[in-house]
């Protein structure tokens, strides 16, 4: 078995984002929370950029016990001191160095030739080895390198007593097959590379980034740069959830390689960096989204509730989410929508089951959500009047500004449909009930009427509860639907049927 080492630069990398800014009690939070998590190596920082970040890193490298605590500095006397300063107070203390190798950054940014560049990687190295026992070194924009330079500078710098040689893909250009090669050529290429651990660094601007670090870790990378919900520069790093959870759930292919993360946590740390940056988890991200463990579609559903891994190929107790969700929505089936009506404590007979699961697909075609406030008012609708006399076919209202409200509908009697009633009325709700008394003979007054929304959003249902006084007699009723005039309907003619069994 080999352990890859997590190095996690959510609080480095990962606060570049633009918008990702956090203070250093919020950089403190999270980096508790990577220790909990199991993080091997946080990158707590780049402290010569402010001073804030300088007194942050400082502020972590003093309460982290269990993590190794990282600062970054380019290969510059100023920048390594204050990083080499700045972790001091650690249990375990790091200094990561960076230096363009790349053509295109030697022309354009260094103006700079090989021999210059090599140099300044040998006396960074050397200085910051006298401040800190743990040096990693990245050749920024190695996938984009001359290989035979890398070569040299890598030598070069474990000479100076580098331990960690960290490959980054810094504009995310690589690809799986391309990391997999350059990786293992170091390997055979560095004559002193075994006494390094090699590491990868991934950027996801074509989206490959997860790809690549597993693939370099195929090659012989034994550590792997991430970040929590894969936040960073421009398109975001790697996510720390997804290369772990890969490593955990395809031990067919990665058996021999572990990690230390307590994956029961991925959650909880998902969101605790999410609602520190502000940045929102999208639904589908993969491990972490809200919709990563929950299924819609009836096929799906079914076959879940019969044995769960044949749609999903984690369990979500191991990421920290309680319990995978059956989301009932148009794509639904009878299976899972009896399954949630049992399990809300409702027991319907086949025929209202059949009622209640029409009633539940016309509202699933009008609204996306359907929470189990909308289920249970849908069923309590089916069961309280045991054998209605009078049933909803249809209504259609006119009313405006410019017009004078009236309603005509259409109502069944014992599976009949009636001829329709139509009236006008002080608004639409007061036409239909008019042509409501129209059709059944009713004489009532409304004593009482009030609306509320039983689920949030703009499309939620809406539910109606009415009182009507016949004859000195108070009868009650209600009604629900996306559309408020149906719903007063309803409740309209629920109040009706039970007058009529009386």
């Amino acid at each position: 078995m080999e352990k890859i080492i997590i190095f996690d630069t959510t609080l480095r990398d990962g606060e570049q984002a633009p918008g990702a800014s956090l203070n250093k009690q919020q950089k403190l939070e999270v980096a508790l929370q990577l220790e909990k998590l199991g993080v091997d190596v946080i990158e707590a920082g780049f402290p010569v950029a402010s001073r804030g970040d300088f007194e942050a890193v400082n502020q972590i490298s003093k309460k982290i016990k269990k993590s190794a605590i990282c600062a970054l500095a380019r290969c510059l006397p100023l920048d390594i001191t204050l990083a080499a300063k700045a972790v001091k107070p650690a249990k375990q203390a790091r200094v990561h160095i960076f230096l363009a190798t790349s053509k295109i950054h030697l022309q354009y940014k260094f103006r700079k030739a090989e021999d210059e560049i090599l140099k300044i990687a040998k006396d960074a190295a050397r200085l910051a080895r006298k401040y800190c026992a743990d040096i990693e070194f990245s050749p920024e924009d190695a996938t984009r390198s001359e290989r035979d330079f890398i070569y040299r500078v890598i030598e070069t710098v474990i000479n100076q007593g580098v331990r960690t040689i960290n490959i980054p893909d810094t504009v995310g250009y690589s690809y799986p097959q391309e990391i997999y090669s350059l990786i293992t050529d170091i390997g055979n290429n560095v004559p002193n590379i075994n006494k390094a651990v090699i590491a990868i660094h991934c950027h996801d601007d074509l989206g490959l980034s997860t790809a690549n670090s597993l693939s370099a870790i195929m090659a012989g990378a034994r550590q792997v740069h991430c970040t929590i919900n894969g936040i960073g520069e421009r398109a975001g790093n790697a996510s720390l959830e997804e290369i772990v959870m890969a490593l955990k759930t395809r031990k067919d292919v990665f058996g021999d390689y572990y990690t230390q993360i307590n994956t029961k946590e991925i959650y909880r740390t998902s969101r605790l960096v999410s609602s520190l940056t502000d940045f929102a988890v999208p639904p589908n991200k993969a491990i972490v989204g809200s919709n990563a463990f929950r299924h819609e579609s009836g096929i799906h559903q079914d076959a879940i509730l019969k044995k769960r891994n044949t749609y999903e190929i984690m369990d979500p107790h191991d990421v920290g989410i309680s319990n995978s969700q059956l989301v009932l929505g148009k794509h639904s089936g009878r299976h899972a929508f009896s399954d949630r009506i049992k399990a809300m404590g409702f027991k319907l007979d086949e025929k209202q089951l059949n009622q209640a699961f029409t009633r539940f697909k016309d509202m699933a075609d009008k609204k996306k959500d359907i929470y189990d406030d909308d289920l249970r008012i849908i069923v309590q609708d089916e069961i309280r009047v045991e054998k209605p006399v009078w049933k909803l076919g249809s209504f259609e209202v006119i009313s405006g500004t410019m017009n004078k409200p009236s309603a005509v509908v259409i109502l069944s009697k014992k599976g009949k449909l009636l001829p329709f009633g139509k009236s006008n009325g002080d608004g639409p709700i007061d036409a239909c009930f008019k042509a409501i008394d129209k059709i059944v003979g009713l004489k009532a007054k409304l004593e009482d009427f009030r609306l509320e929304a039983v689920t949030p959003g703009k499309d939620a249902l809406g539910h109606v509860n009415l009182k009507l006084l016949v004859k000195k007699v108070t009868y009650s009723g209600s009604g629900s639907s996306t559309d408020i005039i149906e719903a007063a309907v309803r409740a309209y003619i629920d109040a009706a049927n039970k007058i009529e069994s009386k």
